[in-house]
């Protein structure tokens, strides 16, 4: 190896360090800036977001199926990763040219400044976390680039040359850089715990229901080891949503607002809200990104105003079809009307499960709807209801593929035995929970290895919204064998074997389990 290729290599060395260490100080200063201006101009949130919005249903489905809950810190991941490589590109270039380097920098800031002020409800002040924090990590860049590069002296001869650089002078200036960039990064995440609205959900006193719940029915909750209790615990229950960092609203500032083709239009704050005949319900939720079998699925007991009473109150003109929801994060949400005031008990709920709403389901108001996947019908952060037609407006999932109207299929699925189990030969019980909302579930019936199907035992039922328990009693002989569940509906409809996926109205098809018996 030459010198030459040595001293060149180190140079580009040297070059993507300090490109890295320039990120790193743009995002932390950054971070700082938007401890002022907000949480949702942090240039790797708007990215994120906007990522999120430009990424096609499918790939959506597919982080979901297989991240989970952990989709969104997958993405921020791949985010950071991106924008590492494309630092340590920019700065080799900047030690060869350090024009080019700042100008890859400020495309750098052109993206971020791109994606936050094109957020919902973004300001001309979500533009300044990434403009600042590209400043002075130009400055930082440029610094550190002369570092590395050393300086010019005069030899004995009278000839110029370039002396070696002073890699201790570079090293400080990088580990000076990268210091201040943790500074103001965890000074910026510090500050922005102002923003959040726990404080003030630990000061909501619920209202006693004017419409309370019947006592859950004795014999609703099997108790069997393994299978989803039948009220879902507020930190177990399923999160699906595009927000990389859950709004936080104050009641103080939450209204609202009822619109479009209505008589009057109505404009409700928190306390207003409140004072309404609250109402009390156990439903389940199911999203339509749910795979059969799948996890995002929750019953829980709910506490909320008449979603149709609001609309009357509005007072809806004839030839409304749709109530278009709108979120704080810009999210919209369609929901047929004839669905809304069919007798359902559609809420504007407060409280989950005897508390108020958790930040991250939707405090301080959402919406509910029984019978209706999630995409067209639980608006989480709720502030606008838009009644219109679906001629005329067509809400975020829509635009994306999904159908505008999805009642929620008839499902079931296994919890117990888990996939893959071994155990010995004997009794076994094979459980889980299926469900139906609106319609309920009338029977649960489970085969082994396609043989005929074997009639399950049904927990107790508390109404028609709610998912069911179900267990069978297996004798179990010794091999490889694939259990397989059904379920039958209210109306008399049993579940298709008929496999498919979630796009366009949620997945179809029977769960199973293969397990062996020793």
């Amino acid at each position: 190896m030459t010198k030459g290729t040595v001293t060149g290599t180190g140079r580009a060395l040297r070059g993507a360090l300090a490109g890295l260490v320039a990120a790193a100080v743009a995002l932390g200063v950054a971070e700082l800036v938007a401890a002022i201006t907000g949480p949702l101009s942090s240039p790797v949130i708007a990215v994120g977001g906007t990522a999120i919005d430009l990424t096609p249903a499918p790939v959506k489905d597919f982080a979901v199926a297989h991240f989970g809950s952990d989709d969104k810190a997958a993405l921020e991941t791949g985010i950071l990763v991106l924008l590492a490589i494309f630092a340590a590109v920019i700065g080799t270039l900047a030690a060869l040219w350090l024009a080019a380097g700042l100008a890859g920098l400020a495309v750098f800031g052109a993206i971020g400044v791109s994606a936050a002020v094109t957020r919902p409800a973004a300001g001309p002040a979500a533009a300044l976390p990434a403009v600042i924090g590209v400043a002075v990590a130009a400055t930082a860049l440029t610094v550190l680039i002369k570092a590395a590069r050393g300086s010019r002296r005069e030899n004995p001869a009278g000839a110029s040359e370039v002396a070696r650089p002073d890699r201790r002078r570079f090293l400080a200036a990088a580990g000076m850089a990268a210091a201040a960039a943790v500074v103001a990064g965890g000074a910026g995440d510090l500050l922005l715990r102002r923003f959040s609205a726990a404080a003030a959900r630990s000061q909501v006193r619920l209202p006693r229901a004017a419409v309370q719940a019947p006592p859950t029915p004795v014999g609703a909750d099997l108790k069997i080891p393994g299978v989803s209790s039948f009220f879902t615990p507020d930190t177990s229950f399923y999160r699906v949503d595009t927000d990389l960092v859950v709004p936080q609203v104050s009641p103080e500032q939450w209204t609202l607002h009822i619109t479009g083709m209505v008589d009057h239009e109505v404009e409700l704050t928190f306390a207003e809200l409140l004072k309404l005949p609250l109402i009390e319900h156990d439903m389940t939720l199911v999203c339509v990104s749910n795979e059969v079998g799948g996890p995002y699925a929750g019953n829980a007991r709910w506490l909320g105003a008449s979603l149709p009473a609001l609309l009357r109150r509005a007072g809806m003109r004839r030839g409304a079809d749709q109530v278009l929801s709108a979120s704080t994060d810009g999210m919209t949400i369609s929901t047929p009307v004839a669905t809304i005031m069919d007798g359902r008990q559609a809420l504007i709920a407060v409280g989950m499960n005897g508390q108020p709403l958790p930040l991250e389901h939707g405090f301080p108001a959402r919406m509910v709807v029984p019978g209706l996947y999630g995409y067209v019908s639980a608006t989480k952060w709720v502030t606008r209801l838009e009644v219109t037609t679906f001629a005329r407006q067509r809400a975020y999932w829509t635009q994306r593929g999904y159908a505008a109207e999805a009642p929620i299929k008839t499902e079931s699925r296994i919890d117990v035995p888990r996939p893959l189990a071994r155990f010995p030969a004997g009794p076994v019980a094979v459980a889980g929970v299926a469900w139906a909302p609106h319609r309920g579930i009338s029977a649960v019936e489970v085969c082994v290895d396609g043989g005929p199907w074997h009639v399950a035992r049904l927990a107790a039922a508390d109404g028609t919204d709610t998912w069911r328990q179900w267990t069978w009693a297996w004798s179990a002989a010794p091999g490889l064998h694939t259990l397989q569940v059904r379920a039958t509906d209210g109306t008399g409809a049993t579940q298709t074997p008929q496999r498919a996926g979630v796009l366009p109205n949620g997945a179809t098809g029977r769960d199973s389990v293969v397990v062996t018996v020793t």
